[in-house]
């Protein structure tokens, strides 16, 4: 019994293993979330456990190839090499990126303990890629970044998911494993089910209604539906009253936001907007969910912020069937406000860019290792990302990353970024660990606890991402207990392993044993479960996480009140000068960012790399299906095969990310056509608040290529 850790929903997997090889891969119907449903990327886990390409072994650069090294050698000359960067530049010359699959393990704590140990302000994440609107407008609210609501899909009567596509995705930060069969489960027992994207996704193709808003206009969307909710008198005045401070303001901000003013910034009709306000409204549960769609956009923050109040303002705010705060085995919502957290402690050099979460936004990486003067980047430490595909940045990070005194890479493979590096350190695969998340439960839509079983024991020699790390940090601590003696420092990075941390994490949360004497549970009893421990419904505990000093609800954030204020008195940003189209991101079902295109079983089929276009626009411009169109923006241009379908509005225009590999170590992904489509977005276009690149929405134009 394992899991898929491809993406947050951790599916759980049994293995079939015969002669060294995995034969079988197929649900575990007794997991207790995801109850024995997998997507097809599931399957390539055995790909990538056997893919010839991975690497095995560190690997050193010497002239323009790799060579093998052993773990010791490698990790001495790594420490001193960094040191002396630290040494002669101080710890600004000293940066870090974390990437996502570093949080679908225990690796993501290690990372963290890593960038501590490295003393640099210049550490990025792909949260700034990806989520950090919803971290930032939770803090403005609730007052901790940590304290994001979960959708209670199982028990919701009215969902309406804005900017999102679960059914492919299956639900980031609501995890929600088969989000397909949750999402028919919601119209089975009497439920409404909408979809609000500028594309006809496949979530929306389950769904009752579909709004076709316009990129960007989702902002408009929600203020009109609270100028409804307010004006008509629909809000539950007793929760607000109980829960939160702020309502007056709001009423005041959205005065004259009505439906007919909104409807053509929002690309919605105002009956639409009116009618979406009062079916919230009257539903006996709603909820809204939105993800990424969202995030990635100049108002990624204040549209997070929307989708909190209009959930609390109809009541759905720590209720059933509405949102809410899990109860998982580490209880990091109830701890976050103990957890110490200074945002905007410093800036990037420019001063554009705040801190959060002691992290700087990815798109200014290029920027902080290129120009020169103090604090620049000299070396860099990437773990499990690929930012040179992954990020906006105007094709300068090759060049950025080719400048560096040194640079060393915790990765799998040779990719747009590793290939770069001085050092490439490869963790064991995933099927070779044995594993608890400490993370992912915070997010699920149910609480549970589940096992990672390993289906192969590692090569001999072989170290997890978690030892990695340790070994990269002792080697930058201070002398005296960096030359401890080596059966000593291994004993301290084993007594602080994963799973011993977990354990302890266990007996002392709100589940444990140290908590509820004999009715706990124990890391024993997780680790013997055929699929896990379910540990019941989300319920309400608005009252014992909430982190704001008075212990409200802050529905109405002065800085959030102020920009969507000016935003209502502006007008919509202008369409470039021969840029008449809009851009928006696209998720495939056997596709996760960059890193599965080398397993052929998810290259084939639908999964390319296209354009999808209206039948509209493809006519205005004498395209047909199939044809290779240049997409061009004010920054850059990529040329990819047109799909044309009516799934996607008027104006709009679709492109996935992750594609367009060239000179890597995966030969198969190397021969695939596609393109980067982040050559065509501007790194200095971000959501306002948190530096999140704005990818969706950028302007393009299409014509057949020459």
């Amino acid at each position: 019994m394992s899991q898929c850790t491809l993406c947050e929903a951790h599916c759980g997997l049994h293995v079939t293993v015969s002669g060294g090889q995995v034969t079988r891969i197929e649900g575990n119907p007794d997991d207790v979330l995801s109850h024995g449903y997998i997507c097809p990327k599931a399957t390539a886990m055995g790909g990538l456990h056997h893919d010839p390409d991975r690497v095995r072994t560190p690997l050193r650069r010497v002239g323009d190839r790799f060579e093998p090294v052993g773990w010791d050698e490698a990790f001495a000359d790594i420490g001193r090499r960094l040191r002396a960067v630290r040494e002669k530049n101080g710890s600004q010359a000293l940066g870090m990126y974390l990437g996502n699959p570093a949080a679908h393990s225990s690796g993501a704590a290690y990372g963290f303990l890593l960038s501590r140990a490295l003393r640099t302000p210049n550490f990025f994440t792909a949260s700034s890629i990806d989520q950090m609107p919803h971290e930032y407008a939770a803090w403005k609210v609730f007052g901790s970044n940590a304290l994001i609501p979960v959708t209670d899909i199982d028990r919701t009567q009215r969902l309406v998911i804005l900017g999102a596509n679960p059914a492919v995705s299956n639900g980031s930060l609501s995890i929600m494993p088969g989000a397909k069969r949750r999402i028919r489960a919601i119209r089975d027992r009497g439920g409404t089910v909408v979809v609000v994207d500028p594309r006809r996704t496949e979530t929306a193709r389950l769904a009752d209604q579909h709004v076709a808003v316009r990129p960007g206009g989702d902002l408009f969307l929600l203020l009109g539906m609270l100028h409804v909710l307010l004006a008509e008198k629909l809000c539950d005045t007793r929760a607000v009253a109980e829960q939160a401070t702020g309502i007056a303001e709001l009423a005041y901000l959205v005065a004259d936001a009505t439906p007919e003013a909104m409807a053509p910034r929002a690309g919605v009709d105002a009956d639409v907007i009116r009618t979406l306000a009062r079916e919230h409204a009257a539903a006996e549960s709603a909820a809204i969910y939105a993800r990424i769609g969202i995030c990635q956009q100049p108002t990624g923050t204040l549209v997070s912020w929307l989708v909190m109040v209009l959930n609390a303002v109809t009541g759905n705010l720590d209720r059933a069937g509405g949102t809410m705060f899990t109860t998982p085995v580490a209880d990091v919502p109830r701890l976050a406000k103990r957890i110490p957290f200074r945002p905007g402690r410093y800036t990037d050099r420019s001063g554009r860019y705040r801190s959060f979460r002691s992290e700087l936004p990815a798109v200014v990486m290029a920027d902080e290792i290129l120009t020169p003067g103090p604090g620049q980047i000299r070396a860099m430490i990437t773990y499990a990302g690929n930012p040179v595909s992954s990020i906006p940045q105007r094709g300068r990070l090759d060049d950025a990353l080719d400048s560096l005194d040194f640079c060393v890479a915790v990765d799998m493979y040779v990719t747009e970024t590793t290939r770069h590096a001085d050092y490439i350190l490869p963790p064991v695969s995933p099927l070779e660990r044995d594993d608890v998340s400490l993370l992912t439960p915070v997010f699920q839509v149910r609480n549970t606890v589940r096992f990672q079983h390993r289906s192969f024991d590692p090569p001999p020699g072989g170290l997890e991402d978690w030892e990695i790390l340790m070994r990269l940090a002792v080697e930058l601590l201070p002398r005296p207990l960096r030359w401890m003696p080596r059966p000593l420092r291994s004993r301290l990075i084993s007594a602080i392993n994963p799973l011993r941390l977990a354990a302890l994490a266990v007996a002392t949360g709100p589940h444990g044993r140290l908590r509820r004497g004999r009715r706990g549970i124990t890391m024993a009893q997780i680790r013997s479960s055929p699929g896990g421990v379910d540990l019941g419904p989300l319920r309400p505990r608005l009252r014992e996480v909430i982190a704001t000093e008075d212990r409200r609800v802050h529905l109405a954030p002065g800085e959030f009140v102020a920009a969507a204020r000016s935003h209502l008195q502006g007008t919509d940003a202008a369409k470039d000068d021969g840029y008449d189209l809009q851009l928006v991101g696209r998720r495939q079902l056997r596709s996760n960012n960059s890193w599965l295109h080398n397993v052929p079983s998810m290259t084939g089929g639908s999964n390319r790399c296209t354009i999808l276009m209206n039948p509209d626009d493809a006519a205005s411009r004498g395209l047909a299906d199939g044809d290779i169109v240049c997409v061009a923006s004010a920054i850059g241009r990529i040329e990819v095969p047109v799909d044309v379908t009516a799934d996607i509005r008027a104006g709009t225009v679709a492109i996935p990310h992750g594609w367009g590999h060239r000179d890597t170590g995966w030969r198969h992904a190397d021969t695939l056509a596609g393109a980067n489509v982040n050559e065509l977005h501007d790194p200095d276009l971000v959501d306002t608040f948190t530096g999140t690149a704005a990818v969706n929405g950028t302007w393009v134009s299409v014509s057949a290529a020459q």
